[in-house]
């Protein structure tokens, strides 16, 4: 399969060298808006083509399959560009700035027949099975609540800060929590507190929500983009708790009883850097004529993006792109 990549950032770098190890996976293109940016990417990581606009990259008949890594304030612009190019896409999360973005993007993908991801990683790996069984299983009884948290130190990074790319914490930090929660939790959202220290630009720089399900199941969450946090997620039971060791990228499970004394230790498999699990997903749904991947279909893309409108919209965080 032909895969290209529209914007050669930093998560980029990841993408390629995820799908440089993927047999069905063909390095065909890159395109950036600055040619010179987009030929040292494709020399780097062994693409074949390089294309100094992004319009004339899905105009090219061979590509078949787009990872899009711009910014979030222009997933919905460079994905839409995709699919009306016939182009199957992964977009890289947050999948949009808002739900209202997500639903046409969702209903152009399922009018053309194309494939439409969010490259949220957490939704693909392994560990995320791992940890569904365990629950499954009953190995902490039933489960009432769960806390989750992220946090790096990025206030150099100038995307970040700036509410013209959808900065903040929330879309490109709070994401982790919030799918760890919704992946543990599969009923209704029943009420939301949101609370948030916002920058002089008017973007957050930490958040701290709390969700509260119909099942009488609770999760509070936190995200950082000012500190470090210990990337813990934590799933209580009336029989124990289960702990995940970085809920960004899974490195150990641990399950504890009511004694606090450990009774099982889970090591999550060896991969090439996590990015590999929602390619092949996407490789499968296109094989099998599908528009959407199983672990992420499009009902948890507009559930999750749903929520966010929600969260920002107690914080009155508007961004200029909307």
């Amino acid at each position: 399969m032909k895969f290209a990549i529209l914007a050669p950032g930093g998560i980029a770098h990841s993408m390629a060298k995820a799908v440089s190890q993927i047999d069905k996976i063909e390095r065909y293109a890159v395109a950036s808006r600055d040619l010179k940016r987009a030929e040292k990417f494709a020399q780097q990581w062994g693409f074949e083509k390089a294309y100094g606009s992004y319009e004339e990259m899905v105009q090219d008949p061979q590509v078949e399959f787009v990872y899009v890594a711009s910014p979030h304030s222009h997933h919905y612009e460079h994905a839409k560009l995709c699919l009306e190019h016939d182009k199957h896409v992964l977009v890289e999360k947050a999948f949009t700035v808002n739900a209202r973005q997500a639903r046409e993007l969702i209903q152009l993908s399922e009018e053309k027949g194309l494939l439409l991801a969010e490259a949220i990683w957490t939704r693909y790996m392994p560990s995320r099975r791992m940890i569904d069984d365990i629950l499954a299983c009953k190995a902490i009884g039933n489960v009432t609540s769960l806390t989750a948290n992220l946090g790096y130190i990025l206030p150099h990074v100038e995307r970040m800060q700036n509410p013209e790319l959808a900065g903040g914490a929330l879309l490109d930090l709070g994401v982790y929590p919030i799918n760890f929660a919704l992946m543990a939790f599969h009923g209704e959202i029943k009420d939301v507190h949101a609370t948030a220290i916002m920058s002089p630009k008017g973007i957050d720089w930490v958040n701290s929500i709390t969700l509260t399900f119909e099942e009488e199941r609770m999760a509070v969450l936190h995200s950082d983009m000012l500190t470090q946090t210990d990337r813990q997620g934590v799933i209580s039971g009336d029989q124990g708790y289960l702990e995940v060791q970085n809920i960004n990228n899974c490195e150990e499970i641990r399950v504890f009883g009511l004694d606090r004394k450990m009774t099982a230790r889970y090591q999550v498999p060896e991969q090439i850097n996590g990015y590999e699990y929602e390619v092949l997903s996407c490789i499968r749904a296109i094989e099998a004529g599908k528009t959407e991947c199983e672990e992420m279909p499009h009902s948890e893309i507009l559930r999750v993006m749903e929520l966010l409108d929600r969260i920002r919209g107690q914080w009155d965080m508007v961004y200029p792109c909307e």
